[in-house]
């Protein structure tokens, strides 16, 4: 059995049986879980009942964690509202105190629409306001990593499914609000023009009032650059301008040149680079909100005249070139390994000959993963698909670098310069994002609304451990495009940035 977690990785038994463990604190686990009282007893009993037997399962199912868990699971009588920091210090991870999470399943009936328990379960009882997570998120997540269901005793999977079963009867007929923004429904093929245009509206039009909340002040909506790993809440603001710096340096931009950025946000980059290397700059979104923002921040700080966002797509740029350098930065994820061809195709196009392109994106670090896409697998007309890829980037696709690196050398005909991974860096930023929502938390589900503030929360929390345990990674990867006689592009012996 496998239970995909939040992080994307796969939670399987290990190769030897793992130990009991005691009961975990505050679960009621072993000897204290409650016993049901029976099951014939009608009125007022019934209620009784249920409440027993989701503390039961709840309980029973705590034994399938690790004794040093650092998460308390609890059944309590329904939600409080804004995130809780209740038991983790602020400055717990910094003193290397464990980050410890309490997981809060808002009664039986909130119970019994998480059976069986899978990924999306949990992550639909989260957005309904099912369960609270309190504490740190992220450590909630990685505790799930550590559940193994053969630390179960067959008496107890025996009790839990007879319970579950009981549970879910009882609820069967409970109604089910629907999700106020539900899950993305696109259309047409995969990655075609028009579909790529409605996966990033779905992810990008929530409104920049609440990107703004828990994003630097430049709104750069990809991982930055640290120097340090002690407080990446303050920090944050200092690393993105690190990382836009480290981007112009490596693609050593000169006063007067063209600068291409596909998939430019709000223009953190293309503002970045007028201002301090003074070169000519294009941004590209398929995003009009993040354009119209973009410009209008140009505009403020008197760059309209250098400057311009657009709505364009990466598969349009002939009109645009030549560029003396090219960017894209956080866009890599959409495009999908069918397109990586067209993608670096277009970028090698875009640039004049001898000129530099940084991609920046995040892949996949699983080794022997297939880089195919996933089958379409429908079930009443919604793809089957993980929380991330139904809430948050639907159409998002991952692939390994060593795939982009072959693809961009061997297909579209750059050179490589260098490959730099930020893996750590990105596990700080995501780090950063959540304290700096949750903090704003009342002003972001006045912005957003709550779905919304608690999808953002749980996949970035997700992400960032995705990160922390390797299972991800994010890359620049510096690339040039040969000279006109089509010789390598002349570069300095040591790297110059």
């Amino acid at each position: 059995m496998a239970i995909e977690s939040m992080s994307g990785a796969p939670v399987v038994p290990s190769a030897t049986p793992a130990p009991a463990a005691p009961p975990a604190p505050g679960t009621g686990a072993h000897a204290d879980a409650p016993s049901p009282p029976a099951a014939d007893q009608p009125g007022p009993n019934a209620a009784v009942r249920e409440t027993a037997l989701a503390k039961a399962i709840v309980g029973t199912l705590a034994r399938a964690l690790p004794h040093d868990t650092a998460l308390t699971l609890a059944v309590d009588g329904g939600p409080s509202g804004r995130p809780s920091r209740e038991g983790q210090a602020p400055d717990a991870v910094a003193n290397g105190a464990p980050r410890r999470a309490r997981v809060r399943v808002h009664g039986p009936g909130a119970l019994a629409r998480m059976l069986p328990p899978t990924e999306n379960a949990f992550a639909d009882a989260f957005l309904r306001n099912d369960i609270d997570i309190d504490g740190d998120i992220a450590a909630a997540i990685e505790a799930a990593r550590d559940i193994d269901l053969r630390r179960l005793s067959a008496d107890d999977a025996r009790r839990i499914l007879r319970w579950s079963l009981e549970l879910r009867r009882a609820h069967r007929r409970d109604p089910v609000a629907p999700l106020r923004r539900p899950a993305a429904r696109l259309s047409g093929a995969r990655h075609s023009r028009a579909r790529d245009l409605e996966a990033i509206r779905f992810h990008y039009d929530v409104g920049e009032a609440f990107y703004r909340l828990w994003l630097d002040r430049r709104l750069t909506y990809s991982c930055a650059y640290f120097e340090r790993d002690d407080d990446p809440v303050r920090d944050l603001d200092a690393a993105q301008a690190a990382k836009l710096d480290l981007v112009c340096r490596k693609l050593d931009l000169r006063p007067g040149q063209r600068l291409l950025d596909i998939g430019c946000g709000w223009g953190s980059l293309i503002l970045h680079a007028a201002e301090r290397y003074k070169v000519d700059a294009v941004g590209v979104t398929l995003s009009e909100r993040q354009a119209d923002e973009a410009n209008r921040r140009a505009a403020l700080m008197g760059l309209e005249r250098r400057v311009r966002a657009e709505v364009r797509d990466y598969r349009e740029l002939a009109e645009l070139g030549p560029f003396d350098a090219v960017a894209s930065i956080g866009m890599f994820e959409h495009v999908g390994a069918s397109n990586l061809p067209l993608y670096f195709g277009s970028a090698f196009r875009a640039l004049a000959p001898g000129g530099r392109f940084l991609n920046h994106g995040i892949a996949t670090a699983e080794r022997g993963l297939s880089t195919r896409p996933r089958p379409a697998s429908w079930r009443g007309g919604l793809r089957r698909a993980t929380f991330t890829e139904r809430y948050v980037f639907p159409d998002g696709e991952l692939v390994p670098v060593e795939q982009a690196v072959r693809v961009a050398r061997d297909v579209a005909g750059f050179e490589v310069l260098d490959l730099q991974s930020l893996r750590p860096h990105y596990a700080l930023t995501l780090q950063a994002w959540v304290a700096r929502l949750e903090a704003a938390w009342d002003e972001a589900v006045a912005a957003a609304g709550e779905e919304v503030a608690r999808t953002w929360r749980l996949y970035m929390a997700g992400a960032r451990v995705g990160f922390e345990h390797g299972d991800l990674d994010v890359a620049q990867l510096l690339l040039s495009r040969p000279t006109a006689d089509g010789r390598p592009a002349v570069r300095p012996l040591r790297p110059w940035w």
